[in-house]
């Protein structure tokens, strides 16, 4: 159902309950705050809504589209925030993003949750369990779900940190899956970046309506949940130069690698074409008595040197003289 809770807090404690109409106009009455839960209201139900406590059209829209980054917009007296919250999924090593509207005004507060992440139930047991905190009105509301959302931040910051540590130690095993995982790590750090470093300028606007609001000289709690935030920014920074240097090295290691196999080829083809010549060369050398041979060998009548007396010893002299010749060209050109 879309309306998951709606109630009417008096000085912090939780007087009655009901539908959206019935809270908003207790609320009213009493001169309380109306805390209005829901789950991704119908457009019909977020117009009634909207007339209801006269939110600003564009804010009304972002909440009927949904799939917005973080940011906060002032509208009159009327404040409208979008979070990311998120969580990690070890299995896969990915990170999911859910996201959560929140609209402030004098007297109430509406959160809107477009994915089951957050609980935001939990939140309202845990600020209804310290009324103290609740009394603050709308602004305690607002600060607990940001403290929530960005206390999430924590085991994902975590879960990726030890991701980015087994690359490290990766990254000079060889494994070729390896570039794989630092480009999958890579987009999930991004899609983080986006969703946390909209949150410094947040949390400052923020104090600065708060203060603006109340009077007081400061707004304590959202500075805490800012410098959260921050830590949050420049671990995700730090995450994603890291993975930017680790793919650099995992290319620079391929390359090297490519080099060495691209030498040891060379080599090994220097080898072969010393061989080529070795062999080549003695061919040469043995063909030259072995053509003298043949052509005496082929028992004609009229070959000349058959009958003379120093046919054979000039025949022997010629092959000898033949494969020294080849025998000392090829060594000085350094095929043998």
């Amino acid at each position: 159902m879309p309306l998951v809770d709606a109630a009417v807090y008096v000085e912090g404690k939780r007087v009655s309950s009901g539908s959206v109409v019935d809270t908003v106009t207790d609320a009213r009455a009493r001169g309380g705050m109306a805390w209005i839960g829901l789950y991704r209201p119908t457009e019909g139900e977020m117009r009634e809504i909207a007339a209801l406590l006269d939110l600003h059209p564009l804010a009304v829209e972002d909440t009927l589209t949904g799939h917005q980054r973080a940011k906060l917009e002032r509208y009159g007296d009327k404040t409208f925030l979008v979070l990311q919250p998120a969580r990690y999924l070890d299995d896969t090593e990915t990170v999911e993003f859910g996201e959560v509207h929140v609209f402030l005004g004098p007297g109430f507060v509406i959160t809107v949750r477009h994915a089951e992440n957050p609980d935001l139930a939990a939140v309202r047991r845990r600020l209804e369990a310290k009324p103290e905190v609740l009394a603050q009105g709308p602004f305690a509301v607002v600060w607990a779900v940001c403290d929530d959302v960005v206390d999430q931040y924590a085991p994902v910051i975590v879960g990726l940190e030890n991701d980015i540590d087994e690359i490290e130690d990766e990254l000079f095993s060889g494994d070729p899956d390896v570039s794989k995982r630092i480009f999958g790590l890579q987009r999930e750090v991004i899609e983080l970046q986006h969703a946390t470093s909209p949150l410094v300028d947040v949390f400052e606007r923020m104090q600065a309506i708060v203060v603006e609001s109340t009077g007081k000289p400061e707004a304590p709690a959202f500075r805490d949940v800012d410098d959260h935030a921050r830590r949050v920014v420049e671990k995700v920074e730090a995450f994603r130069q890291t993975l930017g240097s680790a793919l650099t090295v995992h290319a620079t290691l391929v390359e090297q690698q490519s080099n060495e196999e691209m030498r040891r080829m060379t080599e090994f083809g220097l080898q072969q074409n010393d061989q080529v010549k070795k062999i080549s060369s003695w061919a040469a050398i043995l063909f030259a008595p072995t053509l003298v041979g043949t052509i005496y060998g082929m028992n004609f009548d009229n070959i000349p040197e058959l009958h003379w007396g120093f046919g054979y010893p000039l025949a022997l002299l010629l092959m000898a003289t033949t494969s020294v010749t080849l025998y000392v060209v090829f060594k000085r050109r350094g095929w043998l």
